[in-house]
């Protein structure tokens, strides 16, 4: 019972009377959230409160405990990711979790079916500065694949060589929300909303030489952008990044149907 198509159904067949009320309890019971062991509450209710269920944050948490929350996750979740997992801790995980995929490059571990088709309109266009950047601009990446939408990708188009950037501006024109992610000094994303007509996310990287301070000179760059239209997210927050540009898609969908010319 964690979509609203799901938990209108059940209500329905209890008003119909063709699900008794105690047997509609049992399947409600761990609606709010559920609890694995002693560690862990998973919240159940999140898809239907904010359209995105639970995501599994892995460092600080054993390769036992993740596997628990997952097989729990899985009863209910057509796709469960946990994100931030090295390698090491993928591979005590194999053993545990029937089905798990990675993805190597954005260290996040995932159960999903056997293909995930896109099923929101429009195109997030996800732009790296450089190589370096990869495993932030992928985490991004593949947490909005993951969620339902289309993703475009273009790596390493920073500032440095900016005739890269330009010879692609097909992506920027072509994207409906685009991620910007960038180290060293954190140009990129003013220079990208400078040239586009949408919704700009940056992401500063910890990415650079000492004096970038692991990202905060970045972060301080992009707050400052001249360039109007751009959100600033935390450092090396591919995850939230994606999910922000994702509820302005679905935002924009959602005044599109209320819309009386839809």
């Amino acid at each position: 019972m964690t979509d609203e198509t799901s938990l209108r159904s059940l209500l329905e067949n209890v008003a119909n009377g063709n699900i008794a009320p105690d047997a509609a309890l049992d399947k409600l019971k761990h609606f709010a959230y559920e609890p694995v062991g002693e560690f862990a509450k998973i919240d159940n209710h999140r898809a239907l409160r904010t359209g995105f269920p639970e995501v599994i944050w892995s460092p600080g948490k054993t390769p036992d405990q993740i596997a628990q929350i997952m097989e729990v996750m899985r009863l209910r979740n057509p796709v469960v990711m946990a994100t931030r997992v090295e390698g090491a801790v993928y591979a005590a995980l194999q053993s545990r979790v029937r089905g798990l995929r990675y993805y190597e490059s954005a260290r996040i571990c995932a159960i999903t079916p056997p293909e995930i088709e896109p099923h929101y309109p429009g195109t997030i266009g996800i732009i790296s500065a450089g190589t370096a950047d990869l495993p932030v601009a992928e985490e991004a990446a593949v947490t909005a694949e993951l969620s339902g939408f289309y993703v475009q990708r273009l790596w390493d188009v920073g500032v440095a060589g900016i005739h890269r950037l330009l010879n692609n501006r097909h992506v920027l024109a072509s994207a409906s929300v685009l991620i910007v992610v960038a180290g060293m000094e954190g140009a990129l994303p003013s220079v990208v909303a400078g040239l586009a007509d949408c919704p700009v996310i940056a992401v500063p990287t910890s990415i650079g030489y000492g004096a970038s301070f692991g990202g905060l000179a970045p972060l301080l760059t992009m707050l400052n952008s001249c360039a109007a239209g751009v959100g600033v997210v935390n450092i090396d927050n591919g995850f939230g990044a994606a999910i922000l540009a994702g509820q302005i898609l679905r935002t924009a969908e959602k005044l599109r149907l209320a819309s009386p010319n839809s």
